[in-house]
């Protein structure tokens, strides 16, 4: 495997793990904190924790049954990460390229662009997942409506949400971790290996 695509492959690692928990820490707490409490509090346990009230309910919601945190994070990670690599990262990048010129724009604003691309691409396609994943299967008819209608609403949540994290926390401390672990390469280069490293 080409040194480059290696490159690719650890920044979209990265970007991936800090994404995921934050994703599911602003699902299960901010989102869908209250659920959460509320259906512990429907089943005789009483507290204002989150994680309390999941693990008193059994787990989180997901494919109609309750799974643990963990399995979450495990199949948010595999999709989003495989999402990344084939679809957002190079998809993001030619988006870039067809408005800006990566050789004379300057790389904060290029980077900008890529990241706003990323996330246009990654926030519809992992909520429809999400839609898929946490649809509550039982309670509600699943149809093409009502299936559009969750999705809609999620992508609503999430977008702003995607959007200020990925521009001012973790794209910043992606590329730092990057320039860190790529320390030979000069700063140009490691904003964004797809913007840097030529295949």
């Amino acid at each position: 495997m080409p040194q480059n695509q290696i490159q690719r492959m650890i920044f979209a690692f990265i970007t991936v793990v800090i994404t995921v928990h934050a994703y599911i820490f602003y699902s299960l707490y901010v989102i869908n904190g209250s659920l959460f409490i509320s259906l512990a509090a429907q089943a005789g346990f009483e507290t204002t924790s989150v994680l309390k009230a999941i693990n008193a309910i059994g787990g989180v919601p997901a494919f109609g049954r309750s799974m643990p945190i963990w399995a979450i994070v495990f199949i948010e990670f595999v999709c989003a990460y495989f999402l990344e690599c084939i679809i957002g990262s190079p998809l993001s990048f030619k988006l870039a390229c067809r408005k800006f010129d990566r050789e004379t724009t300057n790389p904060a604003l290029f980077e900008s662009a890529i990241i706003s691309a990323t996330v246009g691409i990654m926030c519809p396609a992992m909520s429809f997942l999400a839609t898929f994943f946490y649809f509550p299967y039982g309670y509600e008819p699943l149809n093409f409506w009502t299936f559009m209608a969750h999705w809609c609403k999620l992508v609503i949540f999430n977008f702003p949400f995607a959007f200020f994290t990925q521009m001012y926390f973790i794209q910043p401390a992606v590329r730092k971790l990057f320039r860190t672990i790529f320390a030979n390469h000069n700063k140009k280069n490691s904003l964004h290996p797809s913007y840097s490293l030529k295949s």
